[in-house]
């Protein structure tokens, strides 16, 4: 799935300047909210895939 391999690609990306942020580089946190921003969105694109394999009558399963 391709939305699953850029959400990957993203939190790679993202791994440099969390390290930078957490040094106390002010421009490193920008970047790195921007950053989740980013994979929130991803995420969103694989999840909504994941609805589409499933098919339009299939229901979830019930929680117990």
């Amino acid at each position: 799935m391709e939305s699953f391999e850029n959400l990957k690609k993203l939190i790679v990306e993202v791994e440099a300047d969390l390290a930078k942020a957490q040094g106390g580089n002010k421009a490193a946190g920008v970047r790195v909210r921007q950053s989740m921003q980013d994979i929130k969105a991803a995420a969103q694109e694989v999840r909504e895939g994941i609805l589409n394999l499933r098919g339009p009558g299939d229901a979830p399963a019930p929680k117990p």
